[in-house]
């Protein structure tokens, strides 16, 4: 599937979910990449926080690849890099704070030397190739978010990335109608864009709408106050920060990863009037009423910094009549983690506030008005949903057909889409899937690790050790271990059973050691069937001689 004289477009994630956003434009023979991101793992992958893409189709045309161009810092866009970037061996094309929290990363990973970085500034262009990129400064939940204005001898697209319209940012320029009109002025061929938030009827609002709806919370607060919301949201930090001050509240700062964005920012140039921040324990000590907390946590993350606080794990204690504000939505999919804390929050008679409660959050994705109106402005003949469920770019597809625009198509991780000539349509499939980062490897997510794994999360494990002597006869009797084998206050008689069963399959049966050891398997098993109902698995060693 080599790109000839057509662009091509092929979605690697991000396309039928929301996260892991990989996305290849193809022309003249060559590929280019936007955007390399994780998604987080739920339940039915045990023991893994973070999912990667299966990048094996680029992988096999390594030679015909460009470089990866970065949208914004988010980490479904930028996650996987430390992880992929390096076998990629190409360059990654950002702007200054986006590149500096690509740099953190590699650095942690002990590779930034091996990589090469190419910093953009905001507004700037460069040359791939066959591909002309222009960065369109856009609003968005973190600083320096970027659409990707591409030329091609074939098209012209304009990729969103995750965008909405704010006339007031805290942070950034605010949008101005002349700019994108001037684009659609020069023709978009092919509009790939966000679908997040296409069920909202109404716009999402400005960030600065934010600050009225914190401060008035903060104020009312009587003890502690903590605060949750997106790390990466500079601007939401900006306002934290403005609120305590108005309040009469010191600042403290708790999370690895807002620690990143604040030191990011700062040397980026955001957050220049941020306040100086104290210490966990510094702020113990100072009257509740005196003290304003940011945390990491809000999506429920078992490790984060509110999760720690309301498990009685951390420095910060929070009691009866402190308030936690969750400025941030719920991501789909979150909503158990979320539930729990909030649960046990709500058991310590600590008051919380949330969107529904009260103005403190606004969507960094464009609802339904936003999105009429960049149709307006950019006048595309395509529309390309990304970034979404298929619910969502289903719903998005017909939205813009409704508003005018010519042709849409709805395209899932996989498929090769010919935008132009004679486009768009469907020509082919790529392969897809998903990774699994399980400590430091780099496993398949439908592989035999996770596979093993689940089937003992759902069933148990059974180990026997069978001694033999020289003579082939049993010494001793079988030794049984169960692990999560639901037996519980049977477990003895349980394993006499299990064991009673190893010893009469020796005495019976067939000498020869691998068929001996699955005899023995099969007959424990059996045994567990028998008192659970379910088949654990049983784990056989024979010891000879």
């Amino acid at each position: 599937m080599t790109p000839k004289n057509e662009l091509l477009f092929c979605g690697l994630g991000g396309s039928g979910e929301i996260g892991m956003n990989v996305n290849l434009y193809g022309c003249q023979g060559k590929w280019v990449m936007v955007d390399l991101g994780i998604t987080f793992a739920d339940p039915q992958y045990p023991g893994v926080d973070v999912i990667l893409p299966d990048l094996s189709f680029i992988e096999d045309r390594i030679d015909d690849l460009l470089g990866i161009v970065i949208t914004h810092g988010h980490e479904d866009h930028i996650g996987s890099l430390p992880y992929l970037a390096e076998d990629l061996g190409v360059p990654i094309y950002a702007t200054p704070f986006t590149m500096g929290l690509i740099r953190g990363k590699l650095e942690e990973e002990g590779i930034a030397n091996r990589v090469k970085l190419k910093m953009i500034p905001m507004g700037g262009n460069f040359q791939l190739g066959p591909f002309g990129f222009t960065f369109v400064e856009m609003s968005h939940s973190i600083p320096e978010a970027n659409a990707l204005l591409i030329d091609t001898p074939y098209g012209r697209v304009f990729h969103t990335g995750d965008w909405k319209l704010d006339k007031n940012p805290v942070i950034g320029n605010p949008t101005t109608p002349e700019g994108f009109m001037a684009i659609g002025d020069k023709g978009v061929d092919v509009l790939v864009c966000d679908s997040t938030n296409i069920f909202n009827i109404t716009a999402s609002g400005s960030e600065s709408t934010v600050r009225k709806g914190l401060f008035e919370e903060v104020t009312k607060a009587k003890g502690r106050v903590m605060i949750t919301s997106f790390a990466s949201n500079a601007a939401r930090l900006h306002t934290f920060g403005e609120v305590a001050k108005e309040t009469g509240r010191k600042l403290c700062v708790t999370g690895r990863s807002l620690d990143r964005i604040i030191k990011v920012a700062r040397a980026t140039g955001y957050l220049k009037d941020f306040p100086d921040t104290i210490s966990p324990d510094e702020a113990m000590r100072l009257p509740k009423n005196k003290v304003l907390i940011i945390a990491t946590g809000g999506q429920g993350e078992e490790r984060a910094a509110l999760a720690r606080v309301a498990n009685g794990q951390h420095t910060i204690t929070l009691e009866a009549d402190d308030t936690v504000i969750f400025s941030s939505k719920q991501i789909p999919g979150n909503e158990v983690q979320i539930g729990r804390i909030q649960n046990t929050l709500a058991a310590k008679g600590i008051r919380m506030i949330t969107e529904r409660q009260a103005h403190v959050h606004v969507s960094g994705h464009p609802g339904q008005p936003e999105l009429a109106q960049m149709y307006d402005w950019l006048r595309p003949e395509v529309l390309v949903p990304t970034h979404g469920e298929m619910r969502h770019m289903m719903e998005h597809a017909r939205f813009g057909l409704e508003q005018g625009i010519p042709r849409a198509i709805v395209q899932s991780n996989g498929d090769i889409i010919r935008l132009a000539p004679k486009g768009p349509a469907k020509i082919g499939n790529a392969t897809v899937g998903r990774l699994v980062l399980d400590g430091d490897v780099i496993l398949p997510a439908d592989g035999a690790t996770l596979s093993e794994r689940r089937k003992l999360a759902i069933n148990g494990q059974i180990s026997v050790g069978v001694a033999l002597g020289k003579d082939g006869r049993m010494v001793g009797q079988p030794q049984v271990r169960v692990q999560g084998v639901p037996v519980e206050e049977d477990r003895a008689a349980f394993i006499a059973d299990a064991v009673q069963a190893a010893a009469d399959t020796v005495r019976g049966g067939k000498r020869e050691s691998e068929k001996m050891r699955e005899q023995i398997r099969l007959a424990v098993r059996k045994v567990a069937k028998r008192w659970t109902g379910k088949q654990p698995i049983v784990d056989v060693l024979l010891i000879e001689g």
